[in-house]
């Protein structure tokens, strides 16, 4: 695989995770168009760490990709959380009707 094509296969994640993120009522889905933003923006560091000339940055790649992966499970949770949180409230979970807060 070339930096390109690793590079074209993160961008095709990148605008199907804002295409889900913009589009879907779904609150899950939009989580999920969330978790495929972060998943390309890992893809990322680790292609431009595996292609950089300085071998000693493949390591900062993947620690950068470790984080972002720890972030986006840490999100999952709360979110997961949240939404099972509204469901039990509202018995739907559409970010849409969603209008009011409760404390």
């Amino acid at each position: 695989m070339t930096l390109n094509s690793l590079l074209a296969i993160s961008t095709l994640l990148f605008a199907l995770g804002t295409l889900m993120f913009m589009t879907r009522r779904n609150s899950i889905a939009i989580l999920m168009g969330i978790e495929l933003i972060m998943n390309a923006a890992a893809l990322n560091f680790m292609a431009f760490a595996y292609f950089s000339p300085s071998k000693s940055s493949i390591l900062d790649g993947q620690v950068f990709a470790l984080f972002i992966i720890m972030i986006a499970v840490a999100e999952a949770v709360v979110a997961l959380g949240i939404a099972i949180s509204v469901y039990k409230e509202y018995s739907h979970v559409q970010a849409d009707e969603l209008t009011d807060l409760h404390g």
